[in-house]
């Protein structure tokens, strides 16, 4: 790392900071198709206003589509299109209703209070509550000569419209010799996250006994993690359809013994000979190819790690042979469960810095009197959203987006014919889209210029100069609202994440230390039930990793909040670690050796003492 960039403070590395990867290209034809032809759609059929409904739609759709598969994109991007449709007709009810004007502040308030807690259960959860907001703020403040429900209809038909897209448009085909040569690229996304498993396993293994096998380890919980969402996606969740289909449940049950065994040996610290990665590697080409993995290399069989290592290159081989397994299940959450979370620490905190930003934001706006207010407060929920990174990175990385896009649009709208040129720039935005998702200031810059093309195409004046404005009013409330003291619990999104990665790893703990006794085998149904608790243990320590990280990237007053959690975290991740060495071990012997067991001790009694 440059060093300049290492003494830079945290929450501006982290504005400086960009996602590095290929352009994702079928994203970017999917973009230039979604919100541009459904706005000329609009101007063609002379119903213009609904051709900007249904194209924001689109817009806000289309900032949720993420490379993966095709079924898990359904959810991803369906259950916030629900919301937002919602929210459309929340806000055109309240906008409409006696006295809306008055009490629009409250409802909002009490809207983002709800919506707030909610987003706390998890990433499809969060998106949905930004999208309510948003669309309730639009509906409520934008002009529109339609009632509110045909409104949340087009809303929804354009977000529906990319769905559809993601859904049929191809995608590069994964190899030669796939089974269901007629449709290769149905099963791309999900094909792609099993493959990428096994490829993580190679890599662990080849830096086991090296300073990079922590963040290999790491890797590999979020390869699994992946493919364990992409597998439990609509229609996989319940039975496989195809041989396909079947065979990818399969190879993906296979990886998780050999995730196991990888990370024993990663724990042991023992270096391995070049040809341990082999196995996996070729295993990976084979679900590339859609072709038998052919034999692999056996590694030596001297200790209980590399014995574990045979034996799940043994069980994947018959595995790929046969392709046949159930299909593997994501965490279920009930009512319950949603509302426990919701109601927790981190919703509750996050619930009531939302319900103050928005609610301050729309009374501010209405007190000013601006023809677009409604973009105050559908500011202020972007800026609010910690998904987004630390609060001082994302308002200077809002701000300065805002600041580009508006100077650029005004200069394009200066040059280019109305309306069709604008109807160009909305097409082009939205193919820039899934690039501009990499940074939150190019994809700041990218949907101004979008949203400001369609406010103009509906028949208002320019108003780069009116957004730069409300853009900077809604940074400085949101920067006052999240330094306020509070009436909750400060740092109760790390508390929420720490808690349940805690309880987690003592499950898979207990499960573990239960099936070491007296020398007896550890059955199938317990040893593919440790794996499930394996997997969760590692995602919520995964998910409370993140949480720690954008709170030690805040500035000094917020991060205080969260000090000691990244000891916590580690602590955690050691015991569950051991807790993987043990399991190992037991499958071996029946029994759990002392070392072992004394390191356990030793792990409990230090998160005694940090927790």
């Amino acid at each position: 790392m440059i060093p300049r960039a290492a003494s830079l403070p945290p929450w501006l590395g982290h504005a400086l900071r960009t996602q590095r990867g290929p352009v994702p290209w079928h994203s970017v034809v999917r973009g230039a198709l979604a919100a541009g032809p459904l706005l000329c759609a609009g101007l063609v059929a002379g119903r213009v206003s609904l051709g900007v409904v249904a194209a924001l739609g689109a817009m806000l759709a289309g900032i949720n589509d993420r490379p993966g598969g095709r079924r898990v994109a359904v959810r991803r991007l369906g259950v916030p299109a629900l919301a937002g449709a919602g929210g459309m007709l929340f806000g055109a009810y309240v906008a409409d209703s006696a006295g809306g004007a008055y009490l629009l502040p409250l409802l909002f308030a009490v809207l983002g209070l709800i919506a707030g807690a909610v987003s706390a259960v998890g990433p499809v959860a969060s998106a949905g509550g930004t999208q309510l907001l948003v669309a309730a703020a639009i509906g409520a403040g934008m002009p529109s000569p339609e009632s509110g429900w045909q409104r949340a209809l087009f809303f929804l038909a354009g977000a529906a419209w990319l769905i559809l897209l993601r859904l049929l448009l191809p995608s590069p085909s994964p190899g030669k010799g796939l089974v269901g040569a007629a449709r290769p690229y149905r099963l791309d996304g999900e094909r792609a996250a099993v493959r990428a498993a096994y490829e993580a396993v190679a890599a662990l293994l080849d830096a086991v006994g090296t300073p990079q096998a922590t963040a290999r380890r790491a890797a590999l919980t979020a390869a699994l993690d992946h493919a364990q969402d992409a597998l439990s996606g609509p229609r996989l969740r319940r039975h496989a359809s195809s041989a396909a289909e079947r065979r990818l449940h399969a190879q993906y049950l296979a990886a998780l013994p050999l995730g196991e065994a990888a990370t024993a040996l990663a724990w042991a610290g023992v270096p391995l000979p070049e040809r341990a990665g082999e196995g996996p590697r070729r295993l990976a080409a084979a679900v590339r190819d859609g072709v038998p993995c052919g034999p692999l290399p056996a590694p030596a069989r001297s200790g209980a790690g590399l014995r574990a290592l045979d034996d799940a290159l043994l069980h994947a081989a018959e595995a790929f042979d046969s392709g046949t397994a159930r299909p593997p299940h994501g965490r279920r959450r009930g009512p319950l469960d949603v509302l426990r979370t919701a109601a927790g620490p981190g919703g509750r905190e996050y619930g009531v810095r939302v319900a103050l930003c928005f609610g301050a934001s729309a009374a501010v706006a209405q007190a000013l009197h601006h023809p677009h207010w409604y973009w105050l407060p559908a500011t202020a929920v972007f800026l609010v959203k910690p998904d987004l990174g630390p609060l001082a990175s994302r308002v200077l990385c809002r701000a300065l987006g805002t600041v580009i896009g508006a100077v650029l649009f005004a200069g394009l709208a200066a040059l280019l014919p109305r309306p069709a040129g604008l109807v160009a720039v909305v097409a082009v935005c939205g193919a820039l889209i899934p690039v501009a998702t990499r940074h939150f200031a190019a994809q700041t810059a990218v949907v101004t210029v979008l949203v400001l093309a369609l406010v103009m195409v509906g028949g208002e004046p320019q108003a780069s100069r009116g957004r730069i404005g409300e853009t900077l009013l809604a940074c400085g409330i949101v920067l006052l609202v999240g330094h306020l003291p509070w009436p909750v619990q400060r740092g109760g999104r790390v508390q929420a994440r720490l808690a349940a990665a805690r309880d987690s790893a003592h499950a898979y703990l207990r499960h573990v230390l239960s099936g070491a006794h007296d020398g007896a085998p550890v059955g199938a149904e317990h040893r593919a039930a440790r794996w499930a608790l394996r997997r969760d243990a590692y995602r919520t320590l995964a998910e409370a990793r993140t949480a720690i990280d954008l709170a030690a990237a805040e500035l000094p007053a917020l991060a205080r909040h969260s000090a000691g959690s990244e000891q916590v975290a580690a602590t955690l991740e050691r015991l569950v670690d051991t807790t993987t060495a043990c399991a190992v071990h037991v499958d071996d012997t029946g029994r759990l050796p002392r070392r072992h067991a004394e390191r356990i001790d030793a792990l409990l009694a230090e998160l005694t003492t940090v927790a």
